[in-house]
């Protein structure tokens, strides 16, 4: 009864429309009560007739009859539509006054401007603010022409290629972190399913398309009520007629917003950031008919623990794979798996019957009212499109949230987000356009470029060596030997991260680093543009921070690498936003003073899996002196000139009782910029003896001291090479080499340990091999030395149990040793540690005994005293000091692997590790008794002896 009704007042309508539309709206004079009483309006409305101009010569009778009829015939339908109005259901029967406002609708649809006939009502209404529906949803509604059926490729190669990429991605995320099928969703506990439903506010996106009617009857059937609706229609030239199809619907949950201006992609999601009521937000394009479950399902997932900071949708895209020229493809680009996939396709039997995580969602949007905002952190690359992709790439930047397309049941229409998927092929969509396609990929290789973590990025997870980050393009250019060097590396891969805008160009930066401008474009890995501030046309500090701290965390992720280069005279707050990046992934930050950075060359040689502890070793300088103010200067005026990495090291003065004034004054007068300042002074002269060997005791396995006796100079490159040591022989994963004890910075000339001392040339002995081959010695080295914490703890204890007032009291007798008789010798203990286990010095061997360190053979405690009988030749002992590049003189310009370095006993007779533990062994003379066998092993936190290991 209420369709036929409906139609008899929309063909009443249509007659008054069809006749007032004779004429233009202009032309009609309005109709008051007066004119509506004599016949000259209705002579005037004739004569406004194109037919009227025809009918000249007809008679005044004529036209008289034909101007009556008219006007009867406008009365007839005024009189049906007002008894088709009352007697409609749709009236409000509870208001006592019928309502008139249909007859404003009745002008706005005639374009008739409208007078009100008295009564209390206004004397004017302006249509904009009716909302009252006068026609029927049949009259309105208009619904999308679909004479084909669902498009199917019959291309079996390229079926079976995406259906593989597809099953290869569901089968990684199955793996890493659970894909759910429809019913293990709803499975799932969720917020949701409470008493209290949640609120979600639907908007809809129109311009167009004839599926208004569609949607909202789609949205009024869900089997979870809506709070809301907005519809949208900006630009829009059916603005006139998608009004009135919200104004027919006559519920108050669904409004209308129109504008003139066409805000585009991005205005639907200014819109959403109002729905501050409701709990989630779903924004629908106009080719999206949802199931009549989909309001149910999609708060149930977003109310679970597992989703509930994810946006859903019914669509996505999973970006390029890289190519196997390391190049990324078009997303566009046809026929290729690297190009992506679209997520479901039905052409190509692709269904979504499980939860998958995708780059992009397309379509259709729902989420957390709160996660809206995050759209709009940064400012997007081009408002022209890719707002799907910015909302996704924002989320998971700002907000860790993923993207997910959720899954159906096939068999269950009510359970589909786009209940009609032909409606996407009725017209041509604005992405397959080639400049919107060119935008598109340049927008998404940015993405990438600062860190978004695509599908492809996590299931092949990449590993580089390095990623250099440089504010400026003064950094860059002094970077710029460490990134090349790197670069031309065999088996490395670093990559330069700029921040880009005004701050450091990438164009600019690669011209500076010998590049071409266009690899900033190229969609493959080697410089990244951040754009940090080219986004923001007025970022403040902090916005630039977090935007450095998102890209770089992202980065991180993506490329595992092992280290971030950069400056050491980095903004403070870069720096942090770079160190806590770093912490989230097992990547060390290292920042090289840019004087020292083309000297350390030697960086790109050692492995990433020992560059990844470069700070976590800690080494400190330890000063022993007594009295000798000018060698104290001349040594602490060394250290000064040294490159120290950027590193944090302490210092320490460890000095007698009877140290002088001049020397204090030398120690409270000195100033170390790189880390704690430590002066210790006994209180009752302990002598050398004590004075070494309580200089230092290790806090922690990675604790190595340095032992400097004021007689030493330094050169500018020792703190390098211990440095450079430590990565290769200690923190490599892949190398054990327990047997060492220290690393040496000085080269010996004589063999110290027997009567003789015969000259002994390091050059010369291993000329074979090669002349400047680093090796390994049994002896200590006094002159210069970091020891290692282990080793240390282990001969603290056993000069603690072997320490006598007289030296001929002492067990241990080495054969040929002239350290047999040496007294009060911290020295003479170590030797022995040494030899009975079969421990090691790392030593440098460059030309003419070239070293990091050297003796100036001064009087003190052992040279020159009165109780010494040996003679002492100042070319013995005094040896240069390194002043270049000393890597460069290296075998292959590079350390040696441990299993490569030569052995020497005590007597600087080639062996091996295992023949010095076998000599040990036979001397039998430890702390604990073994069998030959067998050296005595300790405790390594405590230098304890506590068994006796076969060797």
């Amino acid at each position: 009864m209420r369709r036929e009704l409906d139609n008899n007042r929309h063909n009443s309508v249509s007659i008054c429309v069809k006749r007032l539309d004779c004429g233009t709206a202009s032309s009609i004079a309005p109709m008051g009560p007066a004119a509506a009483r004599n016949g000259d309006t209705a002579e005037m409305i004739y004569r406004e007739f194109p037919g009227a101009r025809r009918a000249k010569g007809m008679s005044g009778k004529s036209m008289q009859v034909a101007a009556w009829l008219t006007c009867l015939q406008f009365a007839f339908a005024l009189y049906a539509t007002f008894l088709l109005y009352f007697m409609s259901p749709s009236v409000d029967l509870l208001n006592p006054r019928p309502d008139i406002t249909w007859v404003t609708q009745f002008a706005k649809i005639a374009n008739l401007p409208f007078r009100s006939y008295g009564g209390r009502g206004p004397a004017s209404i302006k249509l904009e603010q009716q909302a009252s529906p006068m026609l029927s949803k049949p009259l309105v509604c208009e619904t999308e022409t679909i004479t084909f059926e669902q498009k199917k490729s019959n291309d079996s190669k390229m079926i079976g290629m995406k259906s593989g990429l597809y099953n290869e991605i569901i089968e990684f995320q199955q793996r890493t972190r659970g894909c759910e099928t429809i019913d293990e969703l709803m499975n799932l506990p969720s917020t949701s399913s409470g008493r209290v439903k949640p609120k979600v506010t639907v908007v809809l996106n129109h311009f167009q398309r004839k599926t208004l009617c569609a949607q909202l009857d789609a949205m009024l059937d869900q089997t979870l009520p809506f709070h809301n609706i907005w519809v949208l229609a900006f630009g829009s030239p059916n603005e006139h007629s998608l009004r009135r199809i919200v104004e027919t619907y006559n519920d108050s949950r669904i409004s209308f917003v129109g504008s003139t201006y066409d805000f585009k992609y991005y205005g639907r999601f200014q819109m959403a950031l109002q729905a501050e009521e409701s709990d989630y937000v779903y924004m629908l394009d106009d080719d999206m008919i949802p199931g009549r479950k989909m309001l149910e399902i999609l708060s149930h997932v977003a109310g679970t623990e597992k989703y509930h900071n994810a946006v859903l949708g019914s669509i996505g895209r999973v970006l390029p794979f890289r190519q196997k020229d390391y190049s990324f493809p078009s997303y566009r680009k046809p026929g290729s798996r690297e190009a992506g996939i679209y997520i479901p396709d039905p052409a190509y039997n692709i269904i979504v019957d499980r939860m998958v995580q995708v780059d992009f969602l397309s379509s259709s949007w729902f989420l957390s009212a709160d996660l809206v905002k995050t759209l709009f952190v940064e400012t997007p690359f081009t408002f022209q499109t890719g707002e799907d992709l910015h909302l996704s790439y924002q989320l998971q930047k700002y907000r860790d949230a993923g993207s997910f397309v959720v899954p159906i049941d096939p068999n269950n229409k009510d359970t589909w987000g786009d209940s009609e998927h032909r409606l996407a092929q009725v017209s041509e969509t604005t992405v397959i356009h080639s400049n919107i396609v060119k935008i598109r990929d340049e927008q998404w290789w940015r993405t990438l470029s600062r860190g978004y973590m695509t599908q492809w990025a996590a299931m092949h997870p990449q590993q580089c060596d390095v990623l250099f980050y440089a504010h400026s393009l003064s950094e860059v250019a002094d970077l710029a030997p460490m990134i090349l060097r790197f670069r031309a590396t065999p088996g490395k891969k670093a990559y330069v991260v700029v921040t880009g805008g005004a701050h450091c160009p990438c164009e600019e930066a690669a011209v500076l680093l010998g590049w071409s401008p266009s690899n900033c474009h190229e969609r493959r890995f080697k410089i990244f543009d951040l754009e940090v501030g080219s986004i923001h046309k007025a970022a403040s500090e902090s916005s630039i921070i977090q935007e450095i701290f998102a890209s770089m965390k992202g980065l991180i992720r993506i490329h595992n690498p092992s280290l971030i280069f950069t400056v050491s005279d980095l903004d403070d707050k870069v720096r942090d936003a770079l160190k806590v990046a770093a912490s989230r992934g097992n990547t060390t930050l290292v920042q090289l003073p840019r004087a020292s950075i083309k000297h350390a060359l030697w960086i790109p040689d050692v492995k990433s899996a020992s560059l990844r502890n470069w700070n976590k070793m800690k080494i400190s300088i330890n000063i022993i002196t007594q009295s000798r103010p000018r060698s104290l200067q001349r040594l602490l005026n060394s250290i000064t000139t040294a490159h120290f990495l950027g590193d944090t090291i302490d210092f320490s003065f460890n000095m007698d009782s009877k140290v002088d004034s001049e020397t204090l004054n030398v120690v409270n007068d000195f100033v170390w910029p790189y880390g704690n300042k430590v002066v210790r002074r006994r209180i009752i002269q302990g002598g050398l003896i004590r004075a070494v060997s309580e200089s230092w005791y290790p806090t922690s396995d990675d604790d190595y001291g340095l032992l400097l006796e004021d007689d030493i100079e330094v050169s500018p490159f020792f703190y390098m090479w211990l440095k450079y040591a430590l990565l290769v022989y200690r923190y490599d994963p892949a190398v054990s080499l327990p047997e060492l004890n220290a690393i040496a910075l000085y080269t010996p000339r004589v063999v110290e340990v027997v009567k003789e001392r015969p000259v002994w040339n390091a050059t010369e002995f291993f000329k074979y091999s090669h002349p400047n081959m680093p090796y390994l010695h049994q002896l200590p080295c006094s002159w210069g030395s970091l020891f290692f914490p282990q080793r240390w703890r282990e001969f603290y204890k056993y000069m603690g149990m072997r320490y006598t007032a007289d030296a001929k009291k002492n067990p241990v007798q080495i054969p040929r040793s002239r350290t047999n008789g040496w007294q009060a010798s911290w020295k003479k203990f170590l030797i022995d540690v040494m030899y009975l286990r079969g421990y090691v010095t790392l030593y440098p061997n460059f030309p003419n005994q070239t070293s990091f360190s050297t003796n100036h053979l001064e009087p003190g405690a052992h040279i020159n005293a009165t109780d010494n009988v040996l003679k002492h030749k100042r070319e013995d002992f005094e040896v240069p000091l390194i002043y270049e590049d000393f890597w460069q003189h290296l075998p292959n310009q590079k350390l040696p692997p441990a299993s490569k370095l030569p052995v020497l006993n005590l007597f600087n007779q080639a062996a091996s590790l295992k023949g010095l533990k076998a000599a040990g062994a036979k001397l039998g003379q430890d702390v604990m008794q073994c069998e030959r066998t067998q050296v005595v092993a300790v405790d390594q936190g405590t230098g304890e002896p506590v068994q006796c290991s076969t060797f």
